[in-house]
């Protein structure tokens, strides 16, 4: 399995997340009781069903490994495994952060190494 997984988050999310030094979730994710996480062959789809439109975003990368038993794969969206969190997050586990914009077609652009 990949090592890395996927968080989309605001950028507002992320900045109050830098300043705490954790992140401790979206609303959403804070309703379901864990972090939602997407593979890289699920990135795509979660942003567009999930974050259609919206450009005030960013994608996390983070060292899966590094999370321990907290992280569990398990059954979403079609019976797909999706990695949830049950922990907050934190920051020394995040490899990288970059924009996620929107392209011409409205379609998020995902960085190179998210592509799958």
């Amino acid at each position: 399995m990949d090592p890395l997984i996927y968080k989309i988050a605001t950028a507002a999310q992320w900045a109050e997340a830098e300043a705490r030094g954790v992140f401790a979730g979206a609303p959403v994710d804070h309703a379901d009781g864990y972090i939602h996480f997407s593979t890289a062959a699920q990135l795509a789809e979660t942003a567009a069903r999930h974050f259609a439109g919206r450009a005030d975003l960013v994608l996390v990368a983070v060292d899966a490994r590094a999370l321990g038993a907290a992280l569990r794969y398990e059954p979403s969206r079609g019976g797909d495994l999706f990695p949830h969190l049950y922990a907050p997050l934190e920051l020394d586990h995040v490899v990288w952060v970059r924009p996620l914009p929107l392209g011409e077609d409205g379609v998020h652009v995902l960085p190179e190494p998210a592509r799958r």
